[in-house]
């Protein structure tokens, strides 16, 4: 007989509050973008700059509706509808976005499932 651990879902709309957490305890509550179509998740360079995130580890591949590019990557750790996760961000200039965070697949795979209904 196999047994599986079953993990709670937690049901999160297309954006959330989010806490972004600094490497020396700071943290910054933003309204992230929820994005299913995303595979990584994405940060504002300026707000990770201002938080002291870092260094970078690697960079990735990147393709999105401005073309193809290679991009930074870092860790944070962030707090979204209760769940701390710590994952890995690629770092772009999001000042003319809505919003300075983006959170993809990589970290919606942690247990979330998304209702655009949710409010």
């Amino acid at each position: 007989m196999l047994i599986q651990k079953i993990e709670k879902k937690i049901t999160i709309g297309l954006t959330e509050k989010t806490i972004i957490f600094s490497k020396n305890n700071e943290k910054e509550i933003v309204v992230a973008k929820i994005d299913t179509g995303a595979t990584n998740s994405s940060i504002d360079e300026r707000l990770a700059s201002r938080l002291g995130l870092g260094p970078i580890i690697k960079s990735k591949m990147v393709k999105s509706a401005h073309g193809t590019k290679i991009r930074p990557v870092i860790e944070a750790e962030i707090l979204l509808s209760g769940r701390k996760i710590n994952s890995e961000f690629t770092l772009a200039d999001r000042t003319h976005m809505s919003y300075k965070v983006l959170v993809g697949v990589n970290i919606l795979k942690h247990g979330f499932i998304v209702d655009p209904s949710k409010k």
